[in-house]
């Protein structure tokens, strides 16, 4: 643990706290990030962009794209996008999180899936191309590392950075793009292709590595894996239904104008078994001024990023706050003992302690409201007094302890008495005590 962690400091981006990191990439890491002013699903992912090297590398338009794409592709197949904001340094784009990990690793774990459950995860995948289609944009990359997962085993398209929007005049695209493995054959030519047929031939690619565990077309010379894809040279293994092996016969055909369509794919018998029809709102209007507004300076979308660590406490502050100006009283203070305020020690880093008294106030029916390492609680009940409130405070004593005060604001104190001799029993692994103490009790 660094001493940052150990101290309890957090680094805030407007409105998100930033946690550990997901990814990491050339020009970008991705970091796990909780809404403070969220009270529901507060977790997100932010991919952070460095500002300066996107201009150095001439990247602006990609990036513009790839965030302008996300904006306009409402899915519940694809990975949505919350808001965009920029500091001076920085772009941050605010994801949902997706906790599953990637359907790659998925793979890697446990080699192929079964018939069934790879059916269900490309039926998720041609369902979300099929809507970015129609949306005029092409994904160009489609593999199982940008095929996400959450936590409900729900399919997520990521990773919009090689996407297009439009097409040139001829009708077709002229940037070869995307990992050999997975690209179509005209891609590799500099003759145009169509971008919907060459999105096709990359999910029949991934549906083969899901029920095979191992490319179709894989060899260590570029030219030898080249030849390979422009002849459709690749096997079936012995495992594969006469169904299944007849449909990606049809994607993984070299010609794309006779390889078969999303609408033909849709209708395919061994496609429609147990298949499920997406079920989302769709979005006409989409709002795209905010993605210009931050390469912009705009100072709507402009956020500052800051560390935040708990107010330090001097020995005279410690002194003035225990009772009868002992220490002792202070760091050994019997959880029961409640009037309208209390506090306890604790050595465990400051964000789990804030975590912790989130944990157990909430079961109990309290809102919580959480800003500089000071916390809110809000019952949702009216008492005697009406609403019980209390405000906590997180304080740092040294590098590795920490003072907890709990203070009734608002309410009944004899309810206070009570929802405390509740509230303290989830707080005990948290909670300090000396080893005098501890003999005593044991």
């Amino acid at each position: 643990m660094s001493r940052a962690s150990a101290m309890g400091s957090r680094t805030i981006v407007g409105k998100y706290e930033l946690g550990r990191t997901l990814g990491e990439g050339s020009f970008a890491k991705v970091k796990f990030a909780r809404n403070t002013q969220s009270s529901g699903e507060s977790a997100v992912a932010i991919k952070i962009i460095d500002r300066h090297r996107v201009l150095s590398h001439h990247m602006v338009e990609q990036i513009k794209r790839e965030i302008s794409t996300m904006k306009m592709i409402k899915h519940p197949n694809v990975l949505n996008i919350l808001e965009v904001m920029a500091s001076r340094t920085k772009i941050y784009i605010v994801l949902e999180y997706v906790g599953g990990g990637e359907l790659f690793d998925k793979i890697a774990k446990d080699g192929k899936l079964k018939e069934g459950e790879a059916r269900m995860y490309f039926q998720q995948l041609i369902n979300a191309v099929d809507y970015c289609h129609s949306r005029g944009v092409y994904h160009r990359d489609l593999k199982p590392e940008n095929l996400l997962l959450d936590s409900q085993g729900v399919l997520k398209v990521s990773d919009f950075g090689l996407s297009a929007f439009s097409k040139q005049e001829d009708g077709l695209l002229h940037t070869a793009c995307g990992t050999p493995n997975y690209v179509a054959p005209e891609v590799l030519n500099d003759k145009g292709y169509d971008g919907t047929a060459s999105d096709v031939w990359s999910c029949g690619v991934i549906l083969f590595v899901l029920m095979a565990g191992y490319f179709p077309f894989d060899e260590p010379n570029l030219l030898a894996l080249y030849r390979k894809i422009y002849n459709a040279d690749f096997s079936f293994p012995p495992w594969f239904s006469s169904n299944a092996k007849r449909l990606i016969k049809h994607i993984l055909d070299p010609n794309p104008l006779t390889r078969i369509t999303i609408p033909e794919i849709l209708e395919n018998d061994w496609f429609k078994k147990d298949y499920k029809q997406p079920c989302f709102k769709h979005e006409e209007d989409v709002n795209l001024d905010d993605v210009d507004a931050v390469f912009n300076d705009s100072e709507d979308y402009l956020v500052t990023e800051r560390k935040e660590k708990p107010v330090s406490m001097n020995a005279f502050e410690l002194i003035s706050r225990s009772q009868g100006f002992s220490l002792e009283n202070l760091f050994d203070k019997q959880m029961g003992l409640v009037k309208r305020e209390t506090r306890f020690t604790s050595t465990c880093p400051a964000n789990e302690i804030m975590s912790k008294i989130e944990e157990a106030a909430k079961p109990l029916g309290f809102n919580v409201h959480k800003r500089n390492y000071k916390m809110k609680l809000q019952g949702d009940k009216s008492g005697r007094k009406g609403q019980l409130a209390v405000a906590t405070e997180v304080f740092e004593v040294a590098p590795s302890l920490h003072m907890v005060e709990l203070r009734k604001t608002g309410g009944d104190t004899l309810e206070f008495h009570k929802f405390y001799k509740t509230f303290s029993s989830g707080l005990k692994d948290i909670v300090w005590t000396s080893d005098s103490n501890k003999e005593e009790t044991s």
